[in-house]
């Protein structure tokens, strides 16, 4: 029975050095990526008082209802499209909180969405139906990274303003000591980096998601939004 020699051991070892110094290598900037992404996370709006024709909420995370019709009773947009609205749940309640008319008057569901990427093609069919060209989006500041980025991608002419809210569960300041706070985001950051290779290498794209709204003025029922 012959035994390798100590020159092919040599050889095997730095063979496998080149894959491992590359796993290393992208550990190092995945976790690089990940800081960056957790502290653009936590960072709030730089325009508070900027008006826009609209606003858009995403469903999905608490309090981001809630702050866009605050901004809405506050006079900073015309009008609320609420999108990826799940059928079937009461709004009653959520619109006995704020100014009935207000919310009759104003506010749009879309029912059509189920991931960003359909949010932000939902949203831009809605926007040009009604010739608006400039939106805040308030979604969580988890979220808004990879949201900014579809809806630049699906309405590149228009006037975006980001407007994170904070829930909170999700402890943003000191993200890492918090098991389910690290989890969320680094579960964000990499869906972040899919949307981007998705967006840089141009595959997964989808077509146009038909505009599906109603006006909560004119429905019998009641559904629900989820995340109010």
């Amino acid at each position: 029975m012959t035994s390798a020699s100590p020159s092919a051991g040599r050889r095997a070892l730095r063979i496998a050095r080149v894959p491992l110094a590359a796993i290393a290598a992208l550990a190092l900037l995945w976790s690089a990526g990940l800081a960056w992404f957790a502290d653009t996370a936590g960072e709030g709006t730089e325009q508070p008082e900027l008006a826009t024709d609209a606003i858009v909420v995403p469903t999905g995370g608490s309090g981001r209802l809630a702050e866009g019709m605050r901004l809405l009773e506050h006079g900073l947009a015309h009008a609320l499209f609420v999108t990826g609205v799940g059928e079937g749940v009461e709004h009653a309640e959520l619109r006995e909180r704020h100014d009935p008319a207000l919310w009759d008057c104003c506010v749009e569901l879309g029912y059509e969405a189920e991931d960003t990427q359909a949010n932000a093609r939902e949203a831009a069919a809605w926007m040009a139906g009604r010739s608006f060209t400039s939106l805040r989006l308030v979604t969580s500041g988890y979220h808004m990274p990879r949201a900014m980025m579809e809806f630049r991608s699906a309405m590149p002419s228009a006037t975006l303003v980001a407007h994170p809210v904070f829930p909170e569960h999700v402890k943003v300041e000191h993200w890492w000591r918090y098991r389910g706070t690290a989890g969320l985001i680094a579960s964000e950051f990499t869906k972040y980096l899919w949307a981007l290779a998705r967006r840089t290498f141009g595959f997964g794209l989808r077509r146009p998601t038909p505009s599906a709204t109603r006006s909560a003025r004119p429905r019998a029922r009641s559904h629900s939004i989820p995340g109010g």
